[in-house]
């Protein structure tokens, strides 16, 4: 990768190990999962909205309407409130782990969406394996609580989410500037979410730590790695950005055993071994055949 795509891995990979802390700490200062969505994505969409308008770069947008509603609804209303609403029941670091599985998401889905992928002894030992750190976790660490095993299984589906995002933005809005590629989809997705958000007011003022951690969650962990992310996955292809999940679970880990006081037992430590294996084996850090014959095509005639 370039180094401007490095620089933008490891941005963003810090930028998502942080919002899984904040969550928690604004859903426990008294905001609940789908309010904390829905400000998040409400006034992360105003701000890079903003950024859109004013440089001019919302005139390209005719005839993406379905793509843009896509993206919005599996990157961002989907996953947003289903993660924040899983981690009333799973620490924060767990969360992460789940999602550690996003690339496997992606592996599998490539074989059906992309063409020019096919079954290989590789990719299968490499879904099994990270599925095995999923089940792992799951059966060690959440199987005793109906709580958490519906707490896991949302975040899951958030991930799946997450998985299908970058899928459809590279593919159908790759072209767009990112600041237009983000701000009508996070827009889409805040307008989605706003009768479950309006439902959802917190009755009591949110405590201070909760409104600094919104505050986080929407100038880093939204503008910023949203508009940084969206350029990184036009340059490298959906599976070679989603890598940052091999990084970001560290982080998360690290942050909730520090700062929540979390202490990950045998099955999350089992199951992150597992999922970063075979997250790594089944993308082995490749974009798909076609894309590298693209870009390679680009490269040359640049």
């Amino acid at each position: 990768m370039s180094s401007r795509a490095w620089a933008a891995f490891v941005a963003v990979s810090i930028l998502w190990g942080m919002p899984y802390l904040f969550i928690r700490v604004g859903v426990d200062g008294g905001m609940s999962p789908l309010f904390l969505a829905w400000a998040r994505i409400s006034l992360g969409a105003v701000i890079v909205g903003a950024m859109a308008w004013r440089a001019g770069v919302l005139r390209g947008l005719r005839g993406r309407g379905r793509w843009l509603l896509a993206y919005g609804v599996f990157e961002i209303a989907l996953p947003f409130p289903l993660i924040a609403t899983g981690e009333r029941h799973v620490a924060s670091s767990l969360t992460a782990i789940i999602v550690a599985a996003v690339p496997l998401l992606i592996a599998l889905l490539a074989l059906r969406f992309e063409p020019s992928e096919r079954v290989d002894a590789r990719r299968l030992a490499g879904l099994l394996v990270g599925f095995a750190g999923v089940i792992a976790l799951v059966g060690i660490d959440v199987a005793g609580s109906a709580a958490e095993l519906l707490g896991a299984g949302a975040i899951l589906l958030g991930a799946f989410g997450y998985a299908c995002g970058p899928m459809i933005y590279r593919r159908h809005l790759g072209d767009l500037d990112p600041r237009a590629g983000q701000a009508v989809p996070l827009a889409i997705a805040a307008l989605i979410l706003t009768p479950a958000g309006a439902a959802s007011l917190p009755a009591h003022a949110p405590s201070t730590a909760a409104i600094v951690s919104l505050v986080v969650l929407v100038l880093f962990c939204t503008v910023a790695a949203f508009l940084i992310y969206a350029m990184l996955v036009v340059e490298v292809g959906a599976g070679r950005a989603a890598v940052i999940t091999y990084v970001a679970p560290i982080l998360a880990v690290a942050l909730g055993t520090i700062v929540l006081g979390e202490r990950p037992g045998a099955g999350a430590i089992a199951g992150l071994a597992l999922i970063l294996a075979g997250s790594w084996i089944a993308t082995d850090g490749r974009l798909p055949r076609t894309a590298r014959r693209a870009r390679a095509v680009e490269e040359v005639g640049a």
